[in-house]
């Protein structure tokens, strides 16, 4: 529902125009509320036709339509599940008096390159046009969270919006960017620097696809939930360091439970900061993101997100640490339920230096504070559990940290 739009007048209460007075004297302000809602559902086998998840998410505000509906797929789901497209095929045949399938799935390159590809962005709006999609059709995107990112700054552009609805197939995005409401492409060497926020329509999280990602990249998407945690919930890391060999041999039992608590502290973050559209300088969220998304880039995306989110989080820890906020024992205990699941805890790009021979780590930090607008704002930590917000980094503690990681694990 929206809110009634207000209207206020700087002068004079009465509807009377008074003498001498100009359209210069009136200030008018508009004011729109508008919630935003939307399931995340956990369930397995989303296109068994004996699973009616995807069915009735679809169908839930309008029950007594047929409902038109595009999907997306990620290469890389596409070779890990290469019936995949006929499991589509056969499900929607099962509920056609409901949905219809307007054209076999679109597959799209996966991975870091969906998201500097412009040529796969105009293809995509290509598709879509072809097929007819409108403002009341689903946009159905199955992939991991490049893909996601892609193909959903794609939706939310188009017609000024799709119904989109995200089937994230890695662990970092049914436990981070896939339940949140970001979408974006990387542009002149930046990540994301091109995007929106737009909240799906639905998640549908199924578990069956993390059993054939390879171990790297589900050891890698590990690293969000172990991030949620030292900013949100001291009881959740504890019970990784307990689970860190589980995780590591990618137990079932212990991959589910770390990914839907990773979830359930992401979209309460969402919903309680105050600021889900990050309109203000803190982002909380992105503890260890300045040295990530800069390692990234460095590393001409050699590394995962995840890989480079772990990187990033020794860094900051450490930095704590030279700054006085964080306790050496609590940071022994971050770093080595890293090491133990499995993350890495140094690269040597983090080293790499311009022609003028300074770091370019350190340019990370302004790149950071531009995408996000106003003050420079890092989260550092004061323990487990609880960061703590500055507004400036010194360059010799970020060296300090640097060669202290160096040190021990390179």
């Amino acid at each position: 529902m929206v809110a009634p739009i207000s209207f206020y007048r700087s002068i004079n209460a009465s509807d009377q125009e008074p003498r001498g007075s100009s359209s210069a004297d009136r200030v008018y302000v508009q004011r729109i509320g508008v919630p935003f809602e939307y399931p995340v559902h956990f369930t397995r086998g989303a296109f068994e036709p004996s699973n009616p998840v995807l069915r009735d998410v679809i169908t839930r505000l309008e029950p007594d339509r047929r409902h038109r509906v595009f999907i997306v797929v990620d290469s890389g789901v596409a070779e890990a599940w290469p019936e995949l497209d006929q499991q589509i095929e056969h499900y929607f045949r099962c509920h056609s008096e409901k949905l219809e399938l307007l054209a076999p799935a679109e597959i799209v390159p996966g991975g870091e390159r969906a998201k500097h590809t412009p040529e796969l962005v105009d293809r995509l709006y290509g598709r879509i046009h072809d097929v007819s999609l409108d403002r009341h059709s689903f946009f159905v995107i199955v992939g991991g969270g490049a893909v996601l990112d892609m193909a959903g700054y794609v939706a939310a552009t188009t017609h000024r919006g799709l119904r989109t609805i995200r089937i994230p197939t890695t662990v970092l995005g049914q436990n981070d960017s896939g339940i949140g409401v970001k979408n974006g492409v990387n542009a002149f060497g930046n990540k994301n620097y091109i995007g929106t926020f737009a909240p799906p329509f639905a998640v549908i999280n199924d578990g069956d696809f993390i059993s054939t990602l390879s171990d790297r990249d589900a050891i890698a998407g590990i690293a969000e939930s172990i991030k949620v945690s030292l900013v949100r919930d001291p009881d959740f890391f504890g019970w990784l360091e307990a689970r860190a060999q589980d995780l590591a041999e990618r137990a079932p039992d212990a991959m589910d439970y770390m990914i839907r608590r990773g979830a359930e502290l992401h979209m309460t973050h969402i919903t309680e900061s105050g600021d889900p559209f990050e309109r203000g300088s803190a982002r909380p969220l992105d503890f260890g993101h300045w040295v990530a998304h800069k390692l990234e880039t460095i590393s001409d995306h050699r590394l995962r997100h995840g890989e480079a989110v772990a990187i990033g989080m020794a860094v900051d820890s450490r930095y704590s640490v030279e700054a006085g906020l964080l306790k050496d024992v609590a940071l022994d205990r971050i770093c080595h339920v890293m090491d133990r699941i499995g993350l890495p805890l140094w690269d040597d790009e983090l080293l790499s230096t311009d022609d003028a021979g300074q770091h370019m780590i350190l340019s990370g930090l302004e790149e950071f504070r531009e995408h996000l607008g106003g003050r420079l704002t890092i989260t550092l930590l004061r323990d487990i559990g609880e960061g703590v917000e500055v507004h400036r980094m010194e360059e010799s503690r970020i060296l300090n940290a640097l060669r202290w990681l160096k040190d021990r694990w390179s």
